[in-house]
């Protein structure tokens, strides 16, 4: 109950600061029945440094994964991209060339997820990736619910596994969920991918 009422003390919060009254619907009540499972590619893993280069997102509604409705852009970056994060992501600075300004690409993303809850692999990265650009814009954190698919299958797995040592990898949970790997690991694919790992886990509870 107390932890209820401070959840709700915190969206109260966050919905107060908003500066553009039409983003309004991303606190509305969701009625949508579907999720939005969604991943950044960046140029590192320190959301106060470095920069989102790509977003990818597709919708999961009565158990299935909506494949003709995915969201993919690139943002165009004035920093450099290292050849660590080029061999990761295969984002090289030429593919982002035509990309959209970071602006215009949360923007699109946001009216995308709306105010639908939200799936994703270590999930708190990409949030706080999102969050660093939405709160100097638009004076907000994201307030969607949250769902961590390692959470999910750490919870599942726990019991059988000895000493408690849990392998939550992306490849290894792929692997344990009978998940084929497809290749690239782009936004896009990470999303679908991941959409599938949910899929799995929730349908065998």
């Amino acid at each position: 109950m107390f932890f209820s009422f401070i959840s709700n003390l915190k969206a109260k919060s966050n919905r107060s600061r908003l500066k553009e009254k039409e983003f309004e619907f991303l606190f509305e009540e969701d009625n949508s029945g579907e999720y939005v499972v969604f991943d950044t590619e960046t140029t590192g893993l320190n959301p106060k440094k470095d920069e989102i280069l790509s977003i990818g997102a597709v919708k999961i509604k009565d158990n299935k994964i909506i494949t003709s409705q995915t969201f993919e852009v690139f943002i165009k970056n004035t920093g450099e991209i290292s050849s660590k994060s080029i061999e990761i992501h295969r984002i090289r600075p030429i593919d982002l060339e035509n990309g959209e300004s970071t602006e215009v690409a949360i923007r699109e993303f946001l009216n995308f997820i709306g105010s639908r809850p939200l799936i994703g692999y270590y999930l708190e990265f990409d949030v706080n990736m999102i969050n660093k650009y939405i709160k100097p814009m638009l004076g907000i954190t994201l307030p969607n619910k949250k769902i961590e698919v390692s959470e999910i299958y750490y919870d599942k797995t726990i019991s059988s596994v000895a000493q408690g040592n849990v392998d939550l990898r992306f490849d290894t949970i792929l692997q344990k969920c009978n998940i084929p790997d497809m290749g690239a690991h782009n936004a896009v694919n990470d999303a679908i991918m991941t959409a599938m790992i949910y899929l799995k886990l929730t349908k065998e509870r």
